[in-house]
């Protein structure tokens, strides 16, 4: 396994703050995934560090989105952790709560997404738009109006 060069040291992560609560998914991919620009492209994550497999595909990298760090990590042995690809479908939606739902959608289909749930406002106060990221991830990007 290589260690790449972090933007951010490991011991500098967004991670590392203690006395804080923070919720951190793990993502996970299909083996041999050596390409994650959709997350930097779509919403401007930092990639902190990124461990990889000796062929370049990626084992597991952090990233955050305006300081909300999440984890894309490949399929291992573990039954109960699998990318969506792998059956189809997923058991969760990511939900990111953003000042511009529109310009995320937007930069999201730009960067590669899949519509699945247009942005539009909904009674219940709520802008919401939703999508499938290259790796099967789904996104509901969403703003309290």
């Amino acid at each position: 396994m290589i260690f790449s060069a972090p933007l951010v040291s490991i011991k500098n992560s967004v991670m590392n703050t203690s006395n804080t609560i923070n919720f951190a998914p793990q993502l996970y991919i299909k083996k041999g995934v050596t390409n994650i620009e959709f997350y930097t492209k779509a919403f401007g994550a930092i990639e902190h560090f990124r461990f990889t497999n000796d062929d370049g595909s990626i084992h597991v990298a952090e990233l955050s989105i305006n300081g909300a760090v999440f984890h894309v990590h490949e399929e291992m042995m573990r039954p109960a952790g699998f990318s969506p690809d792998k059956h189809g479908g997923t058991t969760v939606i990511i939900g990111l709560f953003v000042p511009d739902v529109d310009a995320i959608m937007n930069s999201a289909i730009a960067a590669g997404a899949i519509v699945t749930s247009p942005a539009q406002d909904y009674d219940y106060g709520y802008r919401q738009g939703e999508f499938k990221d290259p790796f099967g991830h789904i996104w509901m990007i969403e703003k309290k109006i």
